[in-house]
């Protein structure tokens, strides 16, 4: 049980954390508009890029489920977290950008999902072609939606989202790799035996 508050605790810090970085690399909110142009501005749009994307608020179900470990706890700390990130998220988001809220939209889309990838969490861990899927399931999905929606914000590429872009694509090269290593060596360990 405490495992699992820890999850929903990763989930709003995750969903706190987003808002606050799309606030800080906003030259439209209060927080946002002194750092536009510097260094600081420009880090916290990349952070932005990153941490509001699709395949990243998957990414934190997917891993809570993973540390929770098992397939029904993995599955409700992973909605959870989604439903806590989301809350934080939108009361972050009014706190330091006056934005409105789409929270419930949200929250009814969080619930199947979350399950889901928390579950799938919970599988990363075991071995064979279970564990090799679900160890897939965040590097497949952020390389989709690299494809289908890159984080292009602009209609010109900035240094920024050219940076985003490839630590999206070196992180799901790279989470593919270790998946199918990890795979392939319990193969040849099991093999062996």
């Amino acid at each position: 049980m405490k495992i699992m508050a820890v999850g929903v605790a990763i989930g709003a810090g995750f969903g706190a954390a987003t808002s606050l970085v799309n606030a800080l690399s906003s030259p439209y909110t209060h927080i946002g508009a002194p750092i536009t142009g510097t260094l600081w501005g420009g880090t916290a749009k990349v952070l932005s890029l990153l941490m509001d994307a699709g395949w990243a608020w998957a990414a934190l179900a997917v891993a809570v489920g993973w540390l929770v470990g098992t397939p029904v706890r993995g599955a409700l700390t992973g909605a959870l977290a989604l439903f806590a990130a989301t809350w934080t998220y939108y009361v972050t988001d009014a706190a330091v950008a006056d934005a409105e809220t789409d929270m419930v939209t949200w929250w009814v889309a969080g619930l199947p999902l979350g399950l889901l990838l928390g579950a799938v969490g919970s599988a990363v861990r075991r071995p064979g072609v279970v564990g090799l899927l679900a160890a897939l399931t965040v590097p497949v999905g952020a390389a989709a939606q690299m494809v289908v929606m890159p984080p292009r914000p602009h209609l010109v590429m900035t240094p920024g989202i050219i940076l985003a872009e490839v630590i999206v694509w070196t992180a799901a090269v790279s989470g593919a790799v270790w998946a199918v290593r990890r795979f392939r060596v319990a193969r040849r360990t099991a093999a062996a035996d």
